[in-house]
């Protein structure tokens, strides 16, 4: 046992077991790509056979080392060239290999259209595992051969081959999972092994292909694919920063074909020109803020306080008929001398139907409970309990029970859709002055005025509104002639209305020069 103490026999071992762990990787590659075919539970059962019948294989082979050094003997020439058994095996390995690589290929590129639509099919497990037979046969030669020309040593080569194994079955799963779950990965597996099966026809047919070349070219390759696992994560990770619902919104409208598919750049072409000729740009917009109602705070779609119409109680009949007469709107709230201090809300066609009776005008009487919700509820649950109400609009408070707004059925609409024609105010939407200048009213939302121009304006949990964004970034109350930075677009307040902004100029320019 003498030389178990030489350091070079040990230097030799960790040689070769890095030798062939170098060699098995493209054995490893082609069992996950073969075991992928297979059902989900059938997969790490053929993976450690497969990697089984390797190790029995290589052991078979050292075993038997005067017929492996037999193999290198000529058994016939053709046109001067004469082949051995081992030439004859690299050549069926090296074309089988080319066979199944491009058949694989051509399989996750371009499947057949008897396929599409249809659940997935998976292979046999006898049928796998004798591909894996093969391969592994072929693979196995490679390796013995080389163990052979490292040391002279039996049981080094058993050693080595052993732990270079035990160490290929350990990092398979890993390789296996990782390569099912990436598309990529598995084309790129394919074309190593195209180009490690033309090595082995070079080979056998007698021209040295240096593994160098190859093994440079591979981690090359490899190098670049992880830049590129390394970019989709980072763009996956900050994906995963958006609300769930933005997420799901963005990939319903990138299946529909938006003008994200051309940004991204992952959807067919073709797909995306269909579905951008089948639907409507208006259609696109409904569908996103269907998907993100339920992430809206009902106070971005509600009346503001300053902006509601009310009856007062307290006043005249004469008055309060002057301001029936005024107000466009056909429920009212009905207060006893202050906002806050609710009665209920009065429909017109409950004063009509009084005054066809002939009786007197008497709004207390008059007056139906409305429905009351916190600021902080979501459009969606607004628009699921006005569906239950029988007055189609919610009174919206703060914590203190104070009257923050008022929401209807139709803001909620509008949420969607768009404003309707005869509850929108003249003056209110965006007037375009160029391609890159507009005039913005400063009651619309962020979402509204992304809809109407194209410029993504900051969102916070503080403001809802254009003129919110003016007031949180001053941190006082904006005048005329203010302006705002906002990376390419700049935002100058060009009128006031009630101690807020009623129209602001909003510009597009070529570069930020700071961040609000």
């Amino acid at each position: 046992m003498e030389w178990l103490a030489d350091p070079s026999i040990w230097v030799g071992l960790l040689t070769l077991v890095v030798l062939e762990i170098i060699l098995g990787i493209d054995n490893l590659v082609f069992i996950a790509i073969l075991t992928d075919k297979l059902p989900p539970a059938q997969r790490d059962k053929a993976r450690l056979i497969g990697l089984g019948l390797a190790l029995g294989m290589r052991l078979i082979l050292l075993a038997t080392l005067s017929w492996i050094m037999k193999l290198t003997d000529p058994l016939f020439a053709i046109a001067g060239k004469a082949f051995s058994g081992r030439d004859l095996i690299l050549l069926i390995g090296g074309a089988f290999l080319l066979f199944k690589a491009t058949m694989e290929l051509h399989e996750r590129l371009e499947p057949s259209e008897a396929h599409h639509g249809q659940a997935r099919a998976y292979a046999g497990f006898g049928l796998v595992i004798t591909q894996i037979v093969v391969l592994d046969a072929v693979f196995s030669l490679d390796s013995v051969i080389t163990a052979v020309g490292m040391v002279d040593r039996l049981g080094v080569m058993v050693a080595a081959v052993i732990i270079a194994m035990a160490v290929m079955m350990l990092a398979s799963k890993p390789l296996t999972r990782f390569v099912g779950r990436h598309p990529t990965v598995v084309i790129l597996c394919l074309g190593f092994l195209l180009m490690i099966g033309f090595s082995l026809l070079a080979e056998g047919m007698g021209f040295k292909v240096p593994k160098g070349y190859l093994y440079a070219a591979i981690a090359f390759s490899i190098l670049i694919e992880g830049f590129n696992q390394w970019s989709r994560f980072n763009r996956e990770r900050h994906a995963r920063q958006k609300p769930f619902r933005e997420r799901t919104a963005e990939a319903v409208m990138r299946l529909l074909g938006t003008r994200t598919d051309a940004q991204d750049g992952h959807d067919d072409p073709e797909q995306a020109r269909d579905a951008t000729e089948t639907l409507h740009p208006a259609e696109h917009d409904m569908i996103r803020s269907v998907l993100t109602l339920a992430e809206r705070s009902v106070s971005t779609v509600m009346t503001v306080r300053a902006d509601l119409d009310w009856v007062d109680t307290n006043r005249s009949p004469a008055s309060t008929v002057q301001k029936l007469i005024e107000s466009p709107h056909t429920r009212l709230l009905v207060c006893d001398g202050e906002l806050d201090s609710l009665h209920g809300v009065v429909q017109s066609r409950d004063l009509l139907a009084s005054v066809l009776r002939g009786e007197a005008l008497d709004l207390v009487v008059a007056a139906r409970e409305p429905l009351v919700l916190h600021e902080s509820t979501t459009a969606l649950r607004a628009l699921e309990q006005i569906r239950e109400h029988p007055i189609p609009l919610a009174v919206i408070v703060d914590e203190y029970g104070g009257i923050e707004g008022l929401v209807t059925a139709n803001d909620l609409l509008a949420a969607i859709a768009g404003d309707l024609a005869d509850t929108q105010d003249a003056d209110y939407g965006v007037e375009t002055v160029s391609d890159d200048v507009w005039i913005v009213d400063g009651s619309m939302s962020m979402d509204e005025i992304e809809r109407a121009t194209g410029v993504a304006l900051p969102r916070s949990v503080n403001y809802q509104t254009l003129s919110g964004l003016f007031l949180n970034a001053l941190d006082r109350l904006p005048v005329a002639g203010d302006t705002l930075t906002v990376g390419t677009v700049i935002a100058e307040v060009t009128t006031l209305e009630r101690r807020r902004v009623g129209k602001a100029r909003l510009s597009r320019r070529a570069a930020p020069d700071s961040t609000v």
